[in-house]
């Protein structure tokens, strides 16, 4: 990965008389000479050249960003960027009720990926899954409730639950392959496909809780009451998951995230323990097999966690909104790149508000090594005119 600065960003907009760019620096406007903007403007316009020429099409801008590559603007796109808050989800939703079915059959999955691309043109277009779909592949059936959520009858509690679970059974992810394939077919190089897995901590605390939980009791229990099953289980997930994982890319995923969504809820000395060494195992596979492919790594709470979670080996770390972008970019380095972190509730507010929160986030992250994105989900009930904002923000900064 290319070195990358922690500088101004570049977050850009056109005069209405002269067709002059401008460039936002620290909040102020200045002019961009005319020679620049020409330099611009044919970058902007490499991939065309490059595929008149026979070369090889620059990757995706959110690639080339992951690598730290000099890029014309941060790359954007949404966690959750499919979801309740869009109308047209909505409506399919009612037409079929089951989660399992929207997250599980090809056509559904291809439909609700694509419904944001088709609104607002995201840089990144996400599978839609979800972090516990591989788990019947794996031996363990699962529903999902409505109400309570994820549901799993005979959680693992001793090691013959472990030895219980098999190796991924790949034909029954097939859904996953067919609509990662497709999604690359249809967004063709415009913006780059998403794969994503949950890491082995947080798949475990679905595993041995049951559920959903505010307070991880049995887990945490676990790593003094029973670590070997503990450790068996996660080694367990973490070969299968970083299997899971190259699956996607080799189905056509531009870059892959991997979730260690409850990772924060270990103390930093723990996760040493029962997380990170299971998210090496995975990125280090990963990168061993296909080492062009950008892995970001993300954790919700993870504020204390940063200089660990940048020594994993991942590309890219996924910041929560409650970490300030100015002081993520010191601890991280100028050589890691980071995603976000935009307040996902500032959504709710107005456009002006909006504006300076993006803004804010640009110009601390720095021209270059930056995703834009929240700092976690689109919230249910977000105005779908609050995302297209953003989108337009991040394609002209200036406005």
């Amino acid at each position: 990965m290319n070195a990358h600065a922690a500088g101004c960003a570049a977050a850009s907009s056109r005069c209405g008389s002269c067709g002059t760019m401008n460039q936002l620096f620290s909040g102020r406007f200045v002019a961009v000479a005319p020679a620049e903007q020409r330099q611009r403007q044919r970058r902007q316009r490499g991939v065309v050249v490059r595929a008149q020429s026979g070369e090889e099409p620059l990757a995706p801008l959110m690639v080339r960003a992951s690598r730290g590559e000099e890029v014309e603007r941060a790359p954007c796109w949404m966690m959750r960027q499919a979801g309740r808050y869009q109308a047209a989800y909505r409506d399919l939703a009612k037409r079929h009720p089951s989660f399992r079915e929207r997250s599980e059959t090809t056509d559904l999955i291809c439909e609700i990926s694509l419904q944001p691309w088709e609104s607002f043109k995201p840089d990144g277009v996400i599978l839609f899954s979800d972090i516990l779909t591989p788990l019947p592949a794996l031996g363990m059936p699962f529903e999902i409730d409505d109400n309570k959520g994820p549901i799993i009858e005979n959680p693992i509690r001793e090691m013959a639950d472990v030895q219980r679970l098999h190796a991924l059974d790949l034909d029954q992810v097939s859904f996953v392959r067919e609509s990662l394939q497709i999604l690359r077919s249809t967004v063709d190089r415009q913006a780059a496909v998403l794969g994503f897995v949950g890491s082995p901590w947080t798949l475990a605390t679905y595993l041995i809780e049951g559920g959903s939980t505010p307070l991880y009791k049995k887990i945490k229990s676990m790593t003094a009451s029973a670590p070997d099953v503990l450790a068996a289980l996660l080694q367990h997930l973490a070969v299968q998951i970083a299997e899971y994982m190259c699956f996607q890319i080799e189905a056509g995923a531009d870059c892959v995230q991997l979730f260690d969504s409850w990772g924060g809820q270990l103390p930093p000395t723990q996760w040493d323990k029962w997380s990170r060494p299971y998210l090496e195992h995975i990125i280090r596979e990963v990168k061993q097999r296909h080492p062009e492919t950008p892995v970001t790594l993300y954790a919700n709470g993870s504020g204390g966690l940063l200089e660990r979670m940048g020594q994993t080996g991942a590309d890219v770390i996924g910041l929560d909104w409650n970490v300030d972008m100015a002081d993520a970019r010191r601890r991280l380095g100028p050589k890691m790149s980071v995603q976000g972190n935009v307040d996902p509730v500032i959504l709710f507010a107005q456009h002006d508000a909006i504006t300076a929160a993006v803004q804010d986030v640009l110009r601390k992250a720095g021209p270059r090594g930056h995703i834009l994105n929240l700092g976690h989900g689109v919230v249910v009930g977000t105005p779908e005119e609050a995302v297209r904002h953003m989108f337009d923000l991040s394609k002209n900064p200036g406005l």
